[in-house]
């Protein structure tokens, strides 16, 4: 009972270990991207990312600095 406590754990790590590298290796991408500066930063060109696939939030609205038709705090 011993042994199997000792042996399970590496045994499933092995498997684990052997399913991330099939998985890793098998995941093809032609071009996997690169990073070119631009003003203000870098960008992303190339790359198997659809621009589509992503999700990006709307952006926030503009924070009201006053409500027209209210007097102003002068």
């Amino acid at each position: 009972m011993t042994r199997l406590r000792t042996v399970a754990p590496l045994l499933v790590a092995s498997v684990l270990a052997g399913i991330a590298l099939f998985t890793a290796t098998h995941a093809g991408c032609d071009d996997p991207g690169r990073y070119l500066p631009v003003p203000g930063g870098y960008e992303l060109v190339g790359g198997c990312v659809d621009p589509a696939d992503l999700v990006v939030p709307p952006p926030a609205p503009a924070p009201v600095t006053s409500v027209p038709g209210s007097p102003s705090r002068s």
